[in-house]
């Protein structure tokens, strides 16, 4: 026991030293972090696409602290570049894996809108892709010149969504998954349930990969000056040289990195090289109507949300979504809010706090408009269901307007182990409905009558929302998830496009002109320098700010000893899960 105390209080103090690094080194570039450097008359910005990036920037933390952005930030920038005169272009380095669907999509109508305002865009790849599809070329496809490295290989042959199947763990653990869904495409307990895909199941994602790929597709021929038929055949066909990439008309030129993007360098002149996420766009005029952004990414949850030190994030945290959305009600400067969902679900009751709130910022008279990201499906679809607008990519994961529920019953597995579970209960037949066995057929048709009450809510709330009955939204429904494109063909979104067409929805909405500049107030805004880090250390910017002066003058080992207390008395873990499609 002593020798696993003192390995366990080893590891401990490793982790506050690598803490105490990460602090020391962004302590050493505060100044960077906090100046304000004018930016070169002459700038092509570059952006690496094999970087991950969440959603939306981290509100605090030590990614806030170094300014990481959020893909929603990269896109907004893009936006402000096109009327930026100091931009003259864009250097992009290519994913080798992909971007996802939906990304691919809203960085391709960024290209465009690029090249369309005069500037130059000028993409390098290193092939490969894989059994990611083909967002990764899609991403990339509108450049002006899309370049290979020589060598590389490409594959980009179709798209394949991949399911888990866990029956026969089960069945060997002797477990049995006592869950019940509303209706046959709710897909998720079929992981625990079945071997392989209902034919519901299969329906549902096959559309999906079908209706992927042929968006893809199309995107792609179109950008490259092909038919939708000869870019379906070569791709199909298998692996790609980079020679051979080059003769089908998928890209332009072989050359290395560097050699791009000395051709970036020399198409804009004297230029300086800028990352995106370094670039600041002109600041809006002082007056000018303000939009609020509020987003929410990953699993649905009730509570406050926590935060870390690293992301610094709220998630998609009842509380802490829906306070945010009220906050950016409230303010009085505000004329629309634009709340940006990426999610698979989650709870229920936390997707019906969220939905509420935008309701109250209804009845403020500000019209709320939904960005759909990635997914926005089961939960993600409940706190969407209520705004004015609904905005999704084509690409966009969305639907699965269903409900399941239930449990593991685990006993006869732990009694195969020589574990017997026993218990005494008082009360009614259901107090004991989540314990170690099988369902009762009584427990099991009360299960079935609570996620029926459920279910009938949730399609009552988006009948009324998307102005159905509820009778056509049961028939869009079952659980089943959409592409948006086919979202949109069923009337459960309004509009095709990313971020940045939301926010022109936001102002059509709001009765501002569309030439009218407005300027993006985003809840809760993310913090800047030491203020970012005060919510894990349980201490004010300005002690922090404090104790890295002190620091400087007096040694490390007084900050080393500030961080060891400080750190010691957080503690918390985000625990959430749901189903997710992997496109690959």
């Amino acid at each position: 026991m002593k020798t696993f105390l003192l390995s366990l209080a080893g590891a401990f103090a490793a982790l506050l030293l690598f803490l105490l690094i990460g602090v020391l080194t962004v302590s050493g570039i505060i100044g960077a972090a906090t100046a304000t450097e004018p930016q070169p008359d002459s700038l092509v910005l570059t952006l690496d696409l094999r970087e991950e990036l969440p959603d939306q920037a981290p509100t605090s933390g030590l990614a806030a602290f170094a300014g990481q952005p959020g893909f929603t930030t990269i896109i907004t920038r893009l936006k402000a570049a096109e009327t930026d005169d100091s931009v003259k272009g864009v250097f992009i380095r290519g994913s080798s894996f992909g971007v996802g669907s939906a990304r691919a999509e809203e960085l391709r109508a960024a290209l465009i809108g690029l090249r369309e305002n005069g500037k130059f865009v000028i993409a390098h790849t290193q092939g490969t892709f894989g059994g990611t599809g083909p967002s990764a070329l899609r991403a990339i496809s509108a450049a002006d010149e899309i370049w290979i490295q020589p060598g590389s290989d490409v594959f980009a042959t179709g798209i394949s969504l991949e399911t888990q199947f866990l029956k026969g763990l089960f069945d060997n653990l002797s477990i049995t998954p006592e869950i019940e869904a509303f209706y046959e495409y709710k897909n998720a307990p079929n992981s625990y349930q079945e071997e392989g895909f209902t034919e519901p199941h299969r329906e549902a994602l096959l559309e999906l990969a079908e209706d992927l790929w042929a968006i893809s597709l199309r995107d792609i021929a179109q950008d490259r000056n092909m038919t939708v038929e000869d870019a379906r055949i070569v791709l199909e066909s298998g692996a790609l040289s980079a020679d051979e990439f080059i003769e089908a008309g998928f890209a332009d030129t072989l050359g290395w990195p560097e050699d791009a993007r000395e051709a970036a360098e020399a198409r804009a002149g004297i230029a300086e090289l800028l990352d995106v996420a370094s670039y600041t766009p002109p600041v809006a005029r002082a007056g000018v109507p303000m939009i609020a952004v509020v987003g929410g990414q990953g699993p649905i949850i009730t509570g406050p949300g926590e935060e870390d030190i690293f992301g610094g994030s709220g998630g998609f945290a009842s509380d802490f979504i829906a306070a945010s959305i009220l906050d950016a009600g409230r303010n009085e400067s505000v004329r629309a809010v634009v709340f940006r969902v990426d999610s698979p679900g989650g709870s229920p009751t936390a997707s019906d706090q969220i939905w509420r709130a935008v309701e109250r910022v209804q009845e403020m008279g500000k019209p709320v408009v939904v960005s759909m990201g990635s997914v926005a499906a089961s939960g993600g679809y409940y706190v969407s269901t209520g705004a004015d607008e609904i905005v999704a990519n084509e690409s966009t994961i969305t639907g699965s307007i269903g409900i399941f529920g239930g449990k593991f019953a685990i006993a006869e597995g732990l009694g195969r182990i020589g574990i017997n579970i026993d218990n005494v209960t008082v009360g009614g037949e259901f107090a004991d409905a989540y314990g170690a066995d099988a369902f009762t057929d009584g427990q099991r048709a009360e299960v079935r009558e609570w996620l029926k009450r459920g279910y009938d809510r949730f399609t009552s709330l988006v009948a009324d929302g998307r102005g159905m009955t509820v009778d056509e939204v049961h028939d869009r429904a079952r659980g089943r998830v959409w592409s948006g494109v086919d979202a949109k063909e069923r009337g459960l979104v309004d509009t095709i496009g990313g971020f940045n067409v939301a926010v022109e929805r936001a102002k059509a909405l709001a009765e501002i002109d569309e030439d009218q500049e407005v300027r993006l107030l985003y809840f809760p805004a993310q913090k800047q320098g030491f203020e970012a880090l005060e919510d894990f250390f349980g201490a004010s910017s300005e002690s922090v700010r404090a104790a890295a002066v002190l620091s400087s003058i007096a040694g490390d080992e007084r900050l080393i000893g500030m961080i060891e207390e400080l750190a010691a008395i957080q503690s918390g873990e985000l625990r959430a899960s749901a189903p997710v499609i992997r496109e690959r």
